[in-house]
């Protein structure tokens, strides 16, 4: 199958600071493809690039063979973006804001009109389409900035977290908007995310992005394989770089890594936990245990900290995920 998008190397600097570093990855034709990493890692930073938005600083990029460099006019007919932010007319209705996108593209008439009813019904909004857009909740208005991203057709989407701020019935719709444009009408689509949730539920594969590098790139199912049996987090009372080492000698035990005081902390007063980043409440330190089967090596931990008295303050068993993948690769949460 054909590469409707190759990225090779690019790399964006502001200054000093060099936000992404030489990243590269290729997008097939009719591929769901996530870029899921924390807030600042690089991903937007990298969306700007290749839709014209930014001009990067090294590398380049091909959308469908022509260079996003030298060729990004022709590029952007081809590419669809719907930003993080609302790019949106307030006081105008849904349809007047995606009749207004879709004159910029250059339709009108009869085809302008059939687009715009064609994407209202995409988003599952044709029955609000002539209320102004200040009247809809925030999930209606970031169905509608996906409508504009659709007016023109385009081969590639990009969508850029797409469901920050959103309710849940809003964050179902679109998740139905995106599987209904890949699955009917062959649509490429990158989805970038901090919600590992979401790439496991819509993309085919991804590329897990930390601090302006691309850190592992798979299908999802090889992502989440890497860990093997999964990832247990032992909280004790006390732990020092022997301890790891002799857990990590034991039984179906395939690392141990004291883990750094931010991931081991709980939540703050009055914070609301989020189940995504789930900590364990220990006292004192906590060590993060890669395992080949995790409930062998949960009672090989067990006995060795009986044996040298050593107290368990907490034990939590996480199911390999993409969430779990990250902290392996990171030693930090998705959402830190």
């Amino acid at each position: 199958m054909p590469a409707i998008l190759e990225v090779d190397n690019l790399v964006k600097k502001f200054g000093e600071f060099e936000a992404v570093k030489g990243v590269s990855f290729q997008v097939e034709e009719g591929e769901v493809f996530g870029l899921l990493g924390p807030n600042g890692a690089g991903k937007t930073t990298t969306i700007s690039m290749l839709t014209g938005i930014l001009a990067p600083t090294a590398g380049t990029a091909r959308i469908g063979g022509y260079d996003v460099r030298t060729q990004m006019a022709q590029a952007k007919t081809l590419n669809g973006l719907v930003p993080q932010d609302l790019a949106l007319y307030p006081t105008l209705s849904a349809r007047a804001n995606l009749e207004f996108f879709g004159r910029v593209y250059g339709l009108k008439g009869r085809d302008l009109k059939e687009r715009v009813a064609d994407v209202l019904r995409v988003v599952s909004l044709t029955e609000r389409a002539d209320q102004a857009i200040e009247t809809f909740s925030g999930g209606m208005k970031r169905r509608v900035n996906i409508a504009a991203g659709l007016v023109h057709q385009p081969r590639l989407l990009f969508l850029d977290e797409p469901t920050v701020g959103v309710d849940p019935q809003s964050r179902n719709h679109i998740f139905e908007s995106v599987l209904r444009l890949n699955r009917e009408r062959g649509m490429s689509i990158i989805y970038t995310s901090h919600y590992m949730e979401e790439v496991e539920l819509l993309c085919s594969r991804a590329a897990i992005i930390d601090e302006g590098r691309i850190i592992a790139l798979d299908t999802i199912k090889n992502l989440i394989a890497m860990l093997g049996g999964g990832v247990i987090h032992v909280g004790v009372e006390r732990a020092d770089p022997t301890t790891r080492d002799a857990i990590a000698a034991l039984p179906m035990v395939k690392e141990a890594v004291l883990l750094a005081p931010s991931v081991a902390a709980p939540p703050a007063p009055g914070a609301e936990a989020d189940l995504h980043e789930r900590a364990p409440l220990a006292t004192g330190s906590v060590i993060k245990i890669v395992t080949e089967h995790s409930q062998q090596a949960v009672v090989s931990v067990i006995g060795y900290l009986n044996t040298h008295d050593i107290m368990l303050t907490s034990l939590e068993i996480l199911e390999p995920n993409l969430e779990s993948v990250f902290l392996h690769l990171t030693g930090k949460k998705l959402r830190d």
